[in-house]
């Protein structure tokens, strides 16, 4: 499934109405504030109609990204690489696998990194819920998260890196599958999702379509898009995604 963009015109990305899959071989740089020596692509953004944004930074020699969340929280994790992160006033080594959940109104700074280091953020404004405490800062590393077995099946395990908890209004997921494995049945639901591929291959079906998929792919979903992943190939398919949870649609 190699990427052949420079040949007639050819590309794997769709964007449509309900759903986008997007490929490394059309991403585009943008500058953003607070990034400095980093080639930032905004993946998914309202742009597409997205209710949320996920956005990679991949950091040179002497790159770095700070500033404050705002009214936002972000959750930060490191693809590829180290860094190190200045968070609540404490420093700390990030490398592949680390993760941050970032509050709003908290600031942060990644710098010191490894070249090529890739953060991956996903950033989605805070809604707080009555008689609920905000959630704070969290630092964690998806090695020390065990997979459990989705619905029984040991051939499809999931780490979820955020604590599933009413403060929290999203949730962060590792999904891994063996090859042949699925999802046991076609999802349609209220949350949006924004994923990526980490490894492995496989086929997703997106509303009517079915799309080939591999590592570095990037899928945004809209509420209730029809979805359905089977893993292919020799080797186990992973990937990292995004949902809102925990609130009440028309609250």
């Amino acid at each position: 499934m190699n990427d052949k963009s420079e040949l007639f015109g050819f590309t794997r990305d769709v964007v449509k109405e309900r759903y986008a899959l997007r490929t490394s071989s059309g991403f585009v740089p943008s500058a953003l504030p607070g990034w400095r020596n980093a080639v930032c692509v905004v993946q998914i953004s309202r742009g597409m109609g997205a209710n949320f944004c996920q956005l990679l930074a991949t950091l040179a020699k002497g790159g770095e990204g700070s500033g404050n969340t705002g009214a936002l929280e972000f959750v930060v994790y490191v693809l590829a690489g180290t860094c190190r992160a200045e968070l609540a006033g404490k420093r700390r080594v990030l490398a592949a696998g680390h993760y941050a959940y970032l509050p709003p109104e908290h600031d942060y700074r990644f710098a010191e990194p490894k070249p090529g280091t890739q953060l991956l953020i996903f950033q989605k404004r805070f809604e707080p819920l009555a008689g609920a405490p905000e959630p704070g800062l969290l630092v964690g590393r998806q090695q020390d998260i065990a997979g459990q077995p989705f619905l029984g099946n040991a051939d499809a395990r999931l780490q979820v890196l955020l604590p599933d908890k009413p403060e929290f209004d999203l949730a962060v997921n590792i999904f891994t599958y063996q090859p042949g494995a699925t999802l046991p049945f076609v999802e349609s639901h209220i949350m949006e999702h924004g994923l990526v591929m980490l490894a492995g291959q496989g086929i997703y079906r997106l509303d009517a379509d079915w799309h080939p998929v591999q590592a570095g792919d990037v899928i945004w979903m809209a509420p209730y898009c029809l979805q359905w992943f089977v893993a292919m190939g020799k080797t186990p398919a992973r990937y990292l995604y995004y949902k809102d949870v925990n609130r009440l649609p028309l609250a």
